[in-house]
């Protein structure tokens, strides 16, 4: 059985030939605003993050995973683990479906599902956590029906271009790991 895949996709590491598909989802413009990205990749720094993405999670302090669909084998996304803490058991998560065909089919529900048992049956984390700008209401929903519930606001802390929006951090506890205080 594996661990990292799920009824319709599977979760697994960075290949060599993902770089053509690095470079057109990283230099997507219209994605720029989910990471915070606001120049250019080039090749050669992909292709230097490819071969550092076989060290591991403990050294990197991150983790990339390609969302694949099962049956025909074809990347529509990434899912990040980052940020990684082993003192305190917990990590970022970042999700992208880089298609807008690819969106509202449960990829992304599968793969947040898949990566947040990884992270708490095998890294044994605490707890996972995510910023989403208020705007961003299917992500909102995403990760709050995957349990993660909302613990901060960040006030006028994204520019859109337009003006300022909110952002909201949203944690989910490994319930194995759930202490008398989060369980109020």
């Amino acid at each position: 059985m594996n661990l990292l895949a799920n009824r319709n996709i599977s979760l697994r590491a960075l290949e060599p030939e993902d770089l053509e598909i690095m470079y057109r989802w990283e230099n997507d413009t219209g994605l720029w605003h989910l990471s915070n990205t606001l120049v250019p990749y080039s090749r050669y720094l992909l292709k230097e993050y490819l071969e550092h993405s076989r060290k591991d999670i403990f050294e990197l302090k991150q983790l990339r995973l390609v969302i694949e669909t099962n049956g025909e084998g074809r990347a529509v996304g990434a899912i990040d683990l980052f940020d990684f803490d082993p003192f305190h058991r917990r990590a970022g998560v970042g999700i992208l479906i880089a298609e807008k065909s690819d969106r509202k089919k449960g990829y992304a529900r599968e793969a947040l599902e898949t990566l947040k048992d990884y992270a708490f049956r095998v890294l044994n984390l605490h707890q996972l956590f995510c910023n989403i700008g208020s705007g961003n209401q299917d992500s909102i929903n995403l990760f709050k029906a995957a349990g993660f519930r909302v613990a901060g606001e960040k006030r006028e802390w994204l520019y859109t271009g337009k003006g300022y929006e909110d952002e909201w951090l949203l944690q989910c506890i490994n319930p194995l790991h759930r202490s008398a205080s989060s369980q109020e």
